[in-house]
């Protein structure tokens, strides 16, 4: 079974096409015989990509926090199919900046990107989409970091929760249309071998992160997170109902990184 929005001759968009995820995502849609405009703001290395998904691949350029880019996209896509796309990837990310002390233009750079570049792609697709009665989807990538915490990199953190709540938020108002046609989805990899990083053993490569989200969106499922070489599913879960055990049980925030609550962690 695949998802009707994946049949042939239909539209997708990717951010972040150049490297990684979103590269894998680009080829896996093309060789389903799909349309794939590839955006990604690094014009080098979005061309290299392009030429090697094939002749299905469209390059644009796009800054994904700068509206003025995804109204070109837009109206190029308008000119070039005809028809809105049914399926639309949000996976655009910069990791800049650190821990707090971090200089503000970085924070504001991963706001703009991270959850700003989402939030403009849906903006620029989500009612054509809807208005088209065809089978669609908005898949937004998160992280585990955004739903477990973890301390060293609060920036990029913040940004990943905001992307599952507003994930959330969406497919709950997109499920209210009497003739939904559109879901939305979160997908949230683990450890995988991404940009211009050497791969080590326990990370998963990006195609592993395709075929565990194909085969997911293939049972409807919501979220989408992907196990790796070294953290299992189970692991996993562990890992975020303790996180929300924080709140529920009254304990210290990041409990699972506290003195008081590293040993009762592990012995669970």
């Amino acid at each position: 079974m695949t998802h009707p929005a994946f049949q042939a001759g239909n539209g997708a968009v990717v951010t972040g096409a150049a490297l990684g995820i979103g590269r894998a995502l680009s080829q896996h849609f093309a060789d389903l015989g799909m349309k794939v405009a590839m955006l990604d703001v690094d014009a080098g290395r979005l061309r290299e990509a392009t030429d090697a998904v094939g002749a299905n691949a469209l390059p644009l350029v796009c800054d994904v926090s700068q509206t003025a880019d995804w109204d070109n996209v837009r109206r190029t896509l308008e000119g070039a199919w005809g028809v809105p796309p049914s399926v639309l990837v949000n996976n655009a990310v910069t990791r800049t900046g650190r821990g707090f002390d971090a200089d503000p233009e970085d924070w504001r750079r991963a706001i703009d990107i991270n959850i700003m570049g989402v939030v403009n792609g849906v903006r620029c697709f989500r009612d054509a989409m809807e208005s088209s009665g065809r089978p669609g989807l908005i898949i937004n990538v998160g992280s585990k970091q955004g739903i477990t915490n973890p301390p060293g990199h609060p920036v990029y953190n913040l940004t990943k929760a905001a992307v599952k709540s507003y994930t959330e938020s969406l497919e709950h108002d997109l499920r209210q249309a009497p003739d939904r046609a559109v879901s939305a989805h979160l997908l949230v990899p683990g450890w995988t071998t991404t940009g211009t990083a050497e791969h080590k053993p326990g990370a998963w490569l990006p195609d592993q992160v395709v075929d565990h989200m194909m085969a997911a969106l293939d049972r409807g499922s919501f979220y989408i997170i992907c196990p790796d070489g070294e953290v299992s599913t189970e692991m996993d879960k562990r890992r975020i109902l303790w996180a929300a055990g924080d709140i529920t049980e009254d304990r210290v925030a990041l409990s699972r990184w506290h003195e008081t609550g590293k040993a009762a962690f592990k012995d669970r």
